[in-house]
């Protein structure tokens, strides 16, 4: 099974992406995962990566194209994967496209997590991250014993910049510009397949299975 996970920052795109590995024994290829991992192995495109994230700057997409291209090519990723965070822009997409073609290999399904943008505000909003850990939190009553501290590592909790109301939704309006070409590229596909991603995570995941049982 090859899955593209698609949806706008707040999703659930990673919490989908976990649950799912776990049940189908496929992994999960996360865009900040694979990036940090081949940075800290040194690799050509690594090297490359952190020169340019050094600088403040994303990371191109030939380079990124180059570290999916490495990990789709490897043993961790013979019996599937799923991409998560990855194409956003449809010149990735239509990269990813040569990379399988080469690869001979298919995606089966493109899943496209759709949310009310209020929802993600809101949800965004109400989370903290370990400034130590990187661990997320949602700031409900009862989710976090103690005051502001990360229950994993014991480090200060605090709001990213980029969760905080305005930016989430300049990151929003980011997001629907560069990725509604992509949405219609694997539309035009037939690839796409879009649930409602508004209710909670266990029935999120159970819609996610049934769909790919169909």
């Amino acid at each position: 099974m090859r899955i593209i996970l698609f949806g706008p920052p707040g999703v659930g795109k990673g919490t989908q992406a976990k649950l799912l590995s776990e049940k189908l024994k496929i992994p999960h290829i996360s865009t900040g995962d694979i990036l940090r991992d081949a940075i800290s192995a040194g690799t050509e495109l690594g090297k490359k990566a952190k020169e340019i994230m050094d600088d403040g700057h994303l990371v191109s997409d030939p380079v990124m194209v180059g570290i999916i291209r490495d990990v789709l090519k490897s043993d961790r990723c013979k019996n599937g994967f799923i991409l998560d965070g990855f194409p956003r822009t449809l010149p990735q997409a239509e990269a990813l496209e040569g990379i399988l073609v080469e690869l001979n290999l298919k995606i089966n399904f493109v899943i496209d997590m759709e949310i009310d943008p209020a929802d993600v505000v809101d949800r965004l909003s109400r989370r903290l991250s370990c400034k130590n850990c990187g661990r997320i939190y949602n700031i409900f009553p009862g989710n976090i014993p103690g005051v502001g501290k990360c229950q994993h590592c014991g480090g200060d909790l605090a709001q990213r910049q980029d969760d905080k109301p305005e930016t989430v939704l300049n990151r929003l309006r980011i997001y629907a510009q560069s990725t509604a070409p992509v949405r219609e590229y694997y539309k035009k596909a037939g690839l796409l397949k879009t649930i409602n991603a508004r209710n909670g995570i266990d029935s999120i995941n159970r819609t996610i299975i049934e769909l790919l049982g169909k």
